[in-house]
This record gives structure tokens, sequence and C-alpha cells, in this order.
């Protein structure tokens, strides 16, 4: 991961009232949280647990989810809202729970389909994270269509089927909320380009095409499972949105091109994060390079303002998480990386057990780390490399978690979790 134009409100505005207001409440509206940036404002969090049946320990709940996802959940005002789909792909589904009883309030069939294409194995039907704010939550399931339903009677107010594309190895991109507009990538073999929605209607709004040249481009090269996030930067907004070959930065209320900056890579993941004047952009799936990439430019920036790159050890599949001034990031094969985020100098470099694609969550003053075999390491920030805890699931885990409250929200493979320091 992870109303019409007569009503809309500024978008840089309407950006920070959405963190604020999610902030305050405790939400967590979309993919890596209220800020997009995988930090939570807990001052208590677990930091251990034992999920198992006989011992609990720190479980305040647990809910079997049906069939199967790698969505993480999205949390507004007491629900949880996340998306699951038959392993198939044939049935497609937005599931929602009681957040302080973990008990199934709605259960939606949202779409059917007819002839799912493959997905990969380390990929599902439903991948890709909503987003939600009061009333509406947005269901996405990339080429297969997306949907926005009522969180008070779970009832569908429209879809979208038409935004197609060949993703090859199954949907990733996850969508976002800006203001009035819900914006999400459309990157497939085939097609390339950003789409924005009225969050209302559903009607489309803007829609840009890539502008790369992909005709000398082999297919599999042309595709990308990323999600964008928006910044300011030099007193205006910008959508920071990966694709292969290039990121783009696009006016979010217009869609128009700012800046790209180019690369050879493509099919990349991880979330970008922005601060201290930087945005941190992975930008391949076979090698992973992250750019530190100065925003507020124009045209073609490569060459101009690409501040430093690391090209060994980078994650292909969880996004960074930025703590002061360093970044934190665990790359696919389980190793932990501390660096300087002003200039790329690595601190440290450690190996923690398993693989990894959930992305790490930042909250009580530490790293939360989740392997796919369904280790749990907690990290202490910080220069010297600071192992704190590990506790295990025994189950696959591929989603990144949530956090509201005091609460981690945690989906592995069947359950959700819901985990609380208990007496």
């Amino acid at each position: 991961m992870f109303g019409d134009m007569n009503h809309s409100w500024g978008i840089g505005a309407a950006w920070w009232t959405v963190c604020v207001c999610a902030f305050g409440a405790g939400n967590w509206p979309e993919l890596r949280g209220p800020e997009r940036n995988g930090q939570a404002e807990a001052s208590s969090l677990p930091l251990t647990w034992n999920v198992s049946d006989g011992s609990p320990t720190n479980v305040a709940w647990k809910t079997a989810i049906h069939d199967f996802g790698w969505s993480s959940p999205v949390i507004w005002r007491g629900q949880i809202w996340l998306t699951t789909a038959a392993e198939d792909g044939r049935r497609l589904f937005a599931v929602c729970l009681d957040q302080e009883t973990g008990k199934v309030l709605y259960d939606v069939p949202v779409f059917d389909v007819d002839s799912p294409a493959h997905v990969a194995a380390v990929n599902s039907y439903a991948s890709p994270t909503p987003a939600i704010e009061e009333g509406r939550v947005y269901a996405h399931f990339g080429t297969y269509g997306t949907a926005c339903l009522d969180t008070r009677n779970g009832q569908i107010l429209w879809t979208r089927r038409d935004l197609q594309c060949d993703h090859h190895e199954g949907p990733g991109s996850s969508v976002m909320l800006q203001g009035a507009l819900l914006i999400f990538h459309v990157d497939g073999r085939d097609v390339q380009y950003v789409v924005a929605l009225d969050k209302l209607t559903g009607k489309t709004v803007w829609k840009t095409d890539r502008s790369v040249d992909y005709s000398g481009v082999h297919i599999n090269c042309r595709k990308g499972f990323c999600t964008p996030i928006t910044i300011q930067a030099d007193g205006r907004a910008e959508l920071i949105s990966p694709g292969a070959k290039a990121t783009m930065a696009y006016d979010p209320a217009t869609g128009k091109e700012l800046w790209k900056v180019r690369y050879n890579g493509w099919s990349m993941v991880p979330r970008p994060v922005f601060g201290l004047g930087l945005v941190f952009v992975i930008d391949d799936y076979e090698k992973p390079e992250l750019l530190a990439i100065r925003p507020g430019g124009n045209g073609d920036v490569t060459d101009t303002r690409i501040a430093w790159k690391l090209v060994k050890d980078m994650p292909a599949t969880a996004s960074l998480t930025l703590v002061d001034d360093l970044l934190y990031m665990i790359n696919d094969q389980g190793y932990a990386l501390c660096v300087e985020a002003n200039t790329g100098q690595i601190v440290w470099r450690e190996s923690l057990k398993g693989k990894h694609s959930a992305s790490p969550i930042y909250g009580a003053g530490r790293l939360y780390c989740f392997s796919e075999k369904g280790v749990a390491t907690v990290l202490q920030p910080g220069r010297t490399f600071q192992k704190l805890a590990e506790s295990p699931f025994n189950e696959r885990l591929m989603a990144t978690p949530a956090v509201s409250g005091k609460a981690l929200f945690v989906r592995t493979q069947s359950h959700l979790y819901r985990l609380e320091n208990r007496p």
C-alpha cells in the first residue's frame, strides 16, 4: 500500500484541514494514516503481545476476515473498513467492523468479476487500501472497479468500472482523498495515467496521461503499483506521483504536470515520503533505488533536483518512515536501515527476521515492523540500533497496520487484531 466543482474548497487548505481533523478524532483515513507517512499520534501502544487462543495478552479482540486480501484497514469514528476478495477474484467485498468490539457490521459484495486476470503470488485481488471520511468510504480494486459506500448503512452510492488497465500481476495502487477529489493511478502495461474523480458523484474531474514515451519500452516495464501523496512546496500544492520510468508532480486541482524526474525503474510500490524539503521516492521493483528529490521545480528536473540517491539494500515493497532527521526502511530481505535524510549517509544496517512487505509504523516513540511470516519487531528510533521486543502472529502478514488511539490494528492472512495494553 494503501463534492462537485461547484462546492469544492481550496486544495491546500482542505488537505491540512483533513489531516488535522483525522488526527484529532483518532482516525486512520487511508494508506499509512492521516499524514500518509506511517506516523501515529499515539501516546501509548503495546510493546509486546501474545495472540495465541490459549493465553492471549494485550489482544482486545480478534476477528476472522473471510476470503483473501492485503489491503490495510482504514478507520473513522468507530468504524474499521477493509476489502477482501474470493481467491479466484470473482467476487470483491468491502467489510466494516466495529472498532470497539470487532463485530462485523457490514459485509458488502461490491463487484462480481467474470474473468479475473492473473495475480502474482505476493499480491491479491484486494490489495489496494480504501480511503474513508465522514459518511463515505471509497473501495478500490484497480482495473476491476472503484466504489463509494455510505458508512451509515453499507449502501453503494456510485461505482466506476471503466478505468481499466492490464496490471499483469494484479492491482496494487491505493486511492487518496484530496479535498473534493478521489485520486489514483492507472498504470498498466497498456495504459498509464492519473485520474481524479469527483468524490460525491464518481465523475471524472481530470485525467492526465503519463508524459513518458513508452513506445520503445517493453510492456512489462510500463506498469506501476505506487500511491501518490500531496505536499506543499514553494507555495503550491504538488501531487507526487511515481510511475514507470519517471516520477511526475502534478497540480492536484487540474492534473497539469509541473515537473518530472526520469529513471529506468518500473513496477515501484512504496508510497513516497516528504520531509526536510525533500521527497523520498523508490524508483524500481527489481533493482530499487532511493531518490531524494527537491520539489518545486518546473519541467524535466532530472539533472538539477536530485539531492542524493542510494542504490544498495533499498526496499522494493515497504514504504519509508521519516522520524526527525532520520529515514528508516525495511527491505524485502528483512534488512533494516537507518539513513540520514539530508545526506543519504547510512547510519546503521541490521538484519531482522524474514522478508518484509508491510511498511513500518511509528507510534508512541517506537518503530513497529512486521515480517511476512508474522513476526513483529519493535525498534527504538535513533542513531544506534536498538531492538526492544518481538511478538509472533504465526500467520502470513503483508498488510500495513493502522493505529487509532492507543491501539494497533493488524491484518494477517485470515484475521484482524486489535492490540493494546490491557491489565
